[in-house]
C-alpha cells in the first residue's frame, strides 16, 4: 500500500500488514483516502488531526479481526456527520453495505427536537434500528466510544462528566449485552477514572503496590494445577492469571463495605482447553485436588448467558487456604467471551449464522418492546433497565430455564413466561411454597405462577419489577385501562353538561372540530381529555358550540329549584364503582365510604377524586364545573379505610376490650395508637369498612365498651 497511507498512519499500515492475507486492502485504502480528504483541516480537542480518530477506531477493529467492510466503515464513520460527503456518495463509491453501516452510525441532524433528551433518545432509537439491520454497527460504535474515552481528558469538565456517565449507563452495558467483555471492562474503567477520579487513583495505586504478591499467589496455584492436569492426561491447556478490572473491584468494595485488602477473589485464573468434555474434566481435577465452595460453582456451558457467554466457574480454597476463582472454557468460548458478536465475523467468516441470530434474540425483543414507549424519559429508563448486568437462572415446573436479571421478582418471571400469564397473575409458588409477588428470585428457584380470569395488574407492580418487558407490559395495560375509564367518564361528564345546558348532543363532526381547536388528536381524544381532567368543561362546550354566549357556555346559575329539576332530568350522577386508582380516587383527607353524600372533583391529569360533601378540603376548592355529582354504587368485597378518634377513662383491659368489640363486628383493624395521660385515654384506630352502615355498627360497638366516653370519625390531617 503506497501513497497517502504511510504518511498519515504508519502504525495502521503495520497493523494491516499483519492481517493482509484476510483483508481487502484496496477497499480500506480508498476508504482512508476519502476520509482523510473529508476531514482535511479538522482538528480534535487534543490538537491531533481528526483523521487520527478514524484510524484509531479502524485499528481497534482490525485487532479484533473484523472484516474489511467494517474497517472501511470505521474509517468513514464520521464523514457524513462532519463533512459535505453524503450517504449516497458513499454508496456509489463503496457499495450499499458500507453506506448503510455509516448511516447507522450518523446522528440525526435534519429534525428539530423539543429537548436534548428527545434528541438523545431519537439517536439511540436510530442506532438500535441500524443494529437490527447490521450488527456490525454496534461493534464500530463501541470501538468509536472506546477511543473517545481514551482521549477524554482533552474535553471540558462538564462534557467529560456527561460522556463518561453515558458510557457507564448505556455503552458499557451494551458491550456486556453483546458479549464484548474486554471492551466493557475498559469502558467501565475509563468512566471510573473520570467520574470518581480520587477512588480510581487510590485503587490504581493499591493494585500496583500489590502486583508482585498477586503474581506470586497465582503461581502458587498455577504450578501445581499444571502438574495435576498433565497427570490427568489433558494434552493441551493454557493457564493464565486473570486480574479483575478496577471498576469491578471498586463496586465489590462498596457493595460489601470492605477495604481492598479483604476482597478475596482478586486471585483469579483462567484455564483454556480444546473441547467441552475437557472443560468438565478440568473441573473434576480441580475439585478432586482443592475444596470448592458449593454455592459458587456455576455452569454457563449448559446454561449460556443471554449474550452467548459460556464458561465453567468455581471458587476453591487453594494453597495456604487462599480463595481462587477459576474459569474453565474452550478457545472458541474464550473468543466469544472477549469479543462477543464480533467473534462471529472474526472466526465464523459469516455474519448471518444461526448462532448470531440466537445471540441477538434478546436485542430483537428489546426492539419490539421499545416501539410502545411514549416519552423520551420513559425510553431512557426502559433502555437502562433492560441493559442489566447480572443474570440468574430459574425454572418452570416443567424444568424449562428462564434467564432473568439479578433482583427480578415473581412478576418479572410471570411476564417472561407470557404476557397473558403476567396480566392474569394472582399469586405464585416458589419451590412449592406460596410466596408474595414482590419476592426476589434466587438462582435455581422453581416457580409456578397462579393465574385467575379476574386478576389484573396493579400500578404498584411497577415498583417491584426489574425487566423492561414486565415494566412495559404493565405500563401498557395501565395506560389502556386509564384510557378506557377516562373515555367512559369523559363521555358521561360531557353528556351531562350538554344536557344541563339544554343543548343538542354534539355530532361526530362537532367533536372532531372541537378537538382540532383544542389541539387534541380527535373526538375520542377530546372525550378522554375531559375524563382525565386535562381540559376544562367550559372550554370544551365553547369549542363544541362556538355560537354560544360566554354566559350560556358556563351553564345556568344554580338555584335550589334548578338543582331539584336537574336531579330529576339528569339522574343521580356519574356512576362510580370499583375503580379506585385508575382515574377515580377516593380522597384520603376525608376517607369517604359508600353511603356518604359525596362530590366528585375533576383533577387535571388524574381524573375524578371522590370527597365527602362535608370535607374541609372540598369546601376550599372553587365552585366551578370541575365539581361533578356522583352516583356511587357499592361493589361487594371492597373495603374502605376509616380513621376513628376516641377518648375515655383508663382502666385495666380497656385496650383489649375495644379491639374485641371491633373484631366482633367482622371488621379488619389496620392500625391503632392509644395513649394514657393522667387517667385519660385518647388515640386513633384505623379500620376497614364496607359502607356507612358497617361504620355505624363499629362506632356503636366501641361506644358500648365501658370507659369509652367518645368515638368519632376523623379526617386524616394533610401531610
Amino acid at each position: 500500500m503506497t501513497g497517502i497511507l504511510p504518511q498519515v498512519a504508519p502504525e495502521f499500515q503495520d497493523i494491516l500488514n499483519r492481517h493482509a492475507d484476510r483483508l481487502d486492502l484496496p477497499l480500506i485504502k480508498r476508504a482512508l483516502e476519502v476520509s482523510t480528504a473529508a476531514h482535511l483541516g479538522q482538528k480534535r480537542m487534543s490538537g491531533d488531526e481528526f483523521i487520527s480518530h478514524s484510524i484509531a477506531v479502524a485499528s481497534i477493529l482490525t485487532d479484533m479481526l473484523l472484516d474489511s467492510t467494517s474497517i472501511a466503515a470505521a474509517l468513514l464513520h464520521d464523514v457524513v456527520e462532519d463533512s459535505d460527503v453524503r450517504t449516497e456518495d458513499l454508496a456509489e463509491e463503496f457499495g450499499d453495505e458500507v453506506a448503510e453501516i455509516v448511516d447507522g452510525l450518523t446522528k440525526i441532524s435534519h429534525l428539530t427536537f423539543r429537548s436534548s433528551t428527545e434528541e438523545q433518545v431519537e439517536n439511540y432509537r436510530k442506532l438500535l434500528l441500524s443494529i437490527a439491520k447490521d450488527a456490525r454497527v454496534i461493534i464500530i460504535k463501541l470501538a468509536d466510544r472506546l477511543h473517545n474515552m481514551r482521549t477524554l481528558e482533552y474535553l471540558s469538565a462538564d462534557r467529560r462528566e456527561r460522556i463518561a456517565t453515558e458510557t457507564r449507563e448505556i455503552y458499557a452495558p451494551l458491550a456486556h449485552r453483546f458479549g464484548m467483555a474486554s471492551v466493557k471492562a475498559e469502558l467501565e474503567d475509563l468512566a471510573f477514572k473520570f467520574l470518581e477520579p480520587e477512588g480510581f487513583k487510590a485503587l490504581s495505586e493499591k493494585i500496583v503496590s500489590t502486583e508482585g504478591e498477586r503474581e506470586r499467589s497465582i503461581l502458587r496455584l498455577k504450578e501445581p494445577l499444571e502438574v495435576e492436569l498433565a497427570d490427568a492426561g489433558i494434552d493441551w491447556f493454557e493457564i493464565t492469571g486473570r486480574p479483575k478490572h478496577l471498576w469491578s473491584i471498586y463496586r465489590k468494595m462498596e457493595r460489601r463495605d470492605k477495604p481492598f485488602e479483604e476482597i478475596y477473589d482478586l486471585m483469579a485464573l483462567r484455564v483454556l482447553v480444546k473441547t467441552v468434555p475437557e472443560c468438565y474434566h478440568v473441573l473434576g481435577v480441580i475439585h478432586h485436588t482443592w475444596t470448592p465452595i458449593q454455592e459458587r460453582i456455576k455452569d454457563y456451558i449448559a446454561s449460556p448467558k443471554s449474550n452467548a457467554y459460556q464458561s465453567l466457574h468455581t471458587t476453591i480454597f487453594g494453597p495456604a487456604g487462599q480463595l481462587f476463582e477459576v474459569q474453565i472454557r474452550t478457545e472458541e468460548m474464550h473468543q466469544t467471551a472477549e469479543y462477543g458478536i464480533a467473534a462471529h465475523w472474526a472466526y465464523k467468516h459469516d455474519g448471518g449464522t444461526d448462532e448470531l441470530d440466537e445471540a441477538l434474540g434478546w436485542f430483537r425483543q428489546l426492539l419490539e418492546l421499545q416501539q410502545d414507549v411514549k416519552s423520551p424519559e420513559e425510553f431512557l429508563e426502559f433502555l437502562k433497565v433492560d441493559l442489566y448486568q447480572d443474570e440468574i437462572f430459574v425454572f418452570t415446573p416443567e424444568g424449562d430455564v428462564k434467564r432473568l436479571p439479578t433482583g427480578a421478582t415473581l412478576i418479572d418471571f410471570a411476564f417472561s413466561v407470557h404476557t397473558e400469564v403476567g396480566l392474569r397473575c394472582q399469586g405464585a409458588k416458589v419451590n412449592g411454597r406460596i410466596a408474595p409477588l414482590h419476592r426476589e428470585l434466587k438462582n435455581g428457584d422453581t416457580v409456578e405462577i397462579l393465574t385467575g380470569n379476574t386478576a389484573r395488574p396493579s400500578r404498584d407492580w411497577l415498583n417491584h419489577v426489574q425487566t423492561g418487558r414486565a415494566r412495559q407490559k404493565i405500563r401498557q395495560w395501565v395506560r389502556q385501562e386509564e384510557e378506557s375509564i377516562s373515555l367512559s367518564l369523559g363521555q358521561e361528564i360531557l353528556a351531562r353538561e350538554v344536557k344541563r345546558r339544554r343543548l343538542e348532543p354534539p355530532s361526530a363532526g362537532q367533536l372532531e372540530a372541537a378537538a382540532d381547536e383544542l389541539s387534541l388528536p380527535d373526538g375520542r381524544g377530546l372525550e378522554i381529555a375531559v375524563g382525565r381532567g386535562d381540559v376544562a368543561i367550559k372550554q370544551v362546550i365553547r369549542a363544541l358550540f362556538p355560537d354560544l354566549s360566554v354566559e350560556d357556555a358556563g351553564g345556568p346559575k344554580p338555584t335550589v329549584f334548578g338543582r331539584v329539576i336537574d336531579r330529576i332530568r339528569l339522574g343521580r350522577g356519574i356512576k362510580i364503582q370499583g375503580v379506585d386508582g385508575l382515574m377515580v380516587r377516593y380522597a384520603q383527607c376525608c376517607q369517604p365510604v359508600p353511603g356518604d353524600p359525596v362530590v366528585g372533583y375533576v383533577t387535571q391529569g388524574r381524573g375524578i377524586s371522590i370527597h365527602r360533601s362535608d370535607c374541609p378540603n372540598l369546601l376550599s376548592l372553587p365552585l366551578d364545573d370541575r365539581r361533578v355529582e356522583i352516583d356511587w354504587q357499592e361493589v361487594e368485597g371492597e373495603a374502605f379505610a376509616v380513621h376513628l378518634a376516641l377518648s375515655g377513662e383508663d382502666r385495666r383491659g380497656l385496650y383489649a376490650d375495644i379491639m374485641a368489640a371491633i373484631s366482633k363486628t367482622g371488621t379488619n383493624i389496620t392500625g391503632a395508637e392509644i395513649k394514657t395521660k393522667d387517667g385519660t385515654v385518647f388515640g386513633s384506630i384505623f379500620v376497614e369498612v364496607d359502607n356507612l352502615s358497617h361504620l355505624a355498627k363499629v362506632l356503636k360497638a366501641i361506644k358500648r365498651v365501658k370507659g369509652v366516653n367518645e368515638v368519632e370519625r376523623r379526617e386524616v390531617p394533610a401531610e
